[in-house]
């Protein structure tokens, strides 16, 4: 790389990888398990761990929010010109539960690092995408004090919220928002819980989709029947659920939903040209990276706009009898599934579940009991708006990092992007260190060590650039002031 600066960040960014890798293995040994009540404690723990982490680095302020439910934590760093922009960081330090004795690798907090890869729940999703910001400062900062002398401040006012519930829904994110507009005021948010397209093509994501959860449960009758007396007359209810559940999609495979694609558009022609700049689909990479044996058929569209730019309805679960007894000749009284419809933009979450409710009642019959929950967490669709100088700042430095233009992509799962966007009045940006066979959720996830080394470098270098208030994209054209307008037209590509 020819850029002095960029190889004087390089050398700062690979000076700190020993110790940023302890220190995120320290970190992931906490089983900060949200979804468990047991582990409650553990996510408090994670919480004082972060809080401890960040005043080693320096913040001056750092705090432990406590909720209803549990700890996040917040942090301030002012930036040495009071004027400059001010960016908050949002992540999670909860972790996803585990099924321990289905990882091969290492046991689930037990972190090990081997050939790139350190091992263990919440190295990807998300505490390394946490880390890689403190990874990111200390070779800002280092930058900014060549001699190694003196204190150095940073180029802008950094921010981080850090919740501890993510992972069951961000269920009292929105209370955090409302009682803390102050400390949490920013020009720039940045969602840290995404992924990136590949390790050689730099790809900054711009979009993420919306989610609707929402569980079905079906009762055919006060208690389970003997089958030998009620066979053939009575209802089944899990036999109901299947029927129903086949409904949710018709013969093509597009989700039945009334009106469900009404506000979807397709992508514009500007969208569809930074979609086909990325390198070209590879099915066999797809399947080895998230370990399916094929992918459907589909509507002719590339994998990737189906999972960033197109909804889905996907079944989470099923239950209904007793799997796991002996087989008692019982017809089940009650069955349940538990759904996830993603969303795209123009599309609203209370418009979904509205669609959804409208749906069962299309299809329900009287001789069964329907009771649909839809979540309280539903969350929309987001986009970072296309012309934002912000979203210039990142594609510079990741093209930086990554010397290569930086495309542009979106991300299939969700975050609470909007919400953030709404509550702050401030636009989203997106940058995440996950990647696809990172197995987020799964047994043996994984965080690739040169991931977070180029997400350190591309972050140090957009502390630096979001500060200059660009006054122009990668490709040349004007992006105006850096303060713009968080609701400017969506552009999804």
């Amino acid at each position: 790389m020819s850029d002095p600066a960029d190889r004087e960040l390089r050398a700062a960014v690979a000076d700190q990888t020993d110790s940023v890798l302890r220190a995120l293995a320290e970190w992931v040994s906490i089983p900060s398990v949200s979804a468990e009540e047991a582990h409650a404690v553990d996510v408090t723990r994670s919480a004082r761990w972060l809080c401890g982490a960040l005043r080693e680095e320096g913040f001056p302020i750092v705090e432990e929010w406590g909720t209803d439910g549990l700890p996040a934590v917040y942090a301030c760093l002012p930036a040495e010109d009071p004027a400059a922009p001010t960016l908050l960081v949002y992540s999670h330090h909860d972790v996803h539960a585990v099924t321990e004795e289905e990882w091969r690798e290492t046991a689930p907090f037990t972190p090990a690092l081997r050939e790139g890869r350190l091992y263990g729940r919440g190295a990807s999703d998300a505490k390394g995408q946490v880390l890689c910001h403190l990874w990111a400062l200390r070779a800002h900062l280092a930058a900014r004090r060549p001699t190694g002398h003196g204190d150095a401040a940073p180029a802008v006012t950094l921010k981080l919220l850090v919740e501890g519930e993510e992972e069951i829904g961000s269920v009292h994110l929105a209370d955090l928002l409302a009682e803390h507009p102050r400390e949490l005021a920013a020009d720039v948010v940045m969602v840290s819980d995404t992924m990136l397209w590949s390790l050689e093509d730099a790809a900054v994501c711009t979009a993420v989709r919306g989610s609707v959860n929402a569980r079905l449960e079906i009762r055919g009758a006060e208690r389970n029947l003997h089958s030998g007396a009620a066979s053939g007359g009575a209802p089944n209810a899990l036999d109901e659920l299947c029927r129903i559940l086949g409904r949710l999609h018709d013969e093509r495979g597009r989700v039945s939903l009334p009106g469900f694609y009404d506000p979807v558009r397709e992508l514009s022609p500007a969208e569809r040209a930074e979609l086909d700049a990325l390198p070209p689909f590879d099915p066999t990479a797809w399947t080895a990276g998230t370990g399916t044996f094929g992918i459907p058929a589909g509507d002719g569209r590339d994998v990737r706009e189906r999972v960033w730019f197109r909804p889905s309805a996907e079944i989470s679960s099923m239950t209904g009898g007793d799997p796991h007894g002996p087989v008692s000749g019982l017809i089940p009284a009650t069955a349940s599934a538990d759904l996830l419809l993603r969303l795209v933009p123009d599309q609203r979450a209370d418009d979904v579940a509205a669609q959804l409710r409208a749906w069962l009642g299309r299809h329900a019959r009287p001789y069964f009991r329907y009771d649909l929950r839809v979540s309280s967490t539903i969350s929309d669709p987001y986009t970072t708006p296309s012309g934002h100088p912000a979203l210039t700042a990142l594609r510079r430095s990741m093209s930086r990092a990554f010397d290569a233009p930086a495309r542009r992509m979106g991300n299939g799962g969700a975050a609470p992007a909007a919400q953030l966007a709404r509550s702050l009045d401030a636009p989203v940006l997106f940058f995440g260190t996950g990647l696809l066979d990172d197995r987020w959720h799964g047994p043996d996830e994984k965080v690739e060590v040169e991931a977070l080394r180029r997400g350190a470098h591309t972050l140090a270098a957009f502390y630096q650039e979001l500060s200059e208030r660009p006054d122009g994209d990668p490709d040349g054209d004007p992006d105006g002031d850096l303060v713009g307008d968080p609701d400017a037209g969506p552009d999804a590509g």
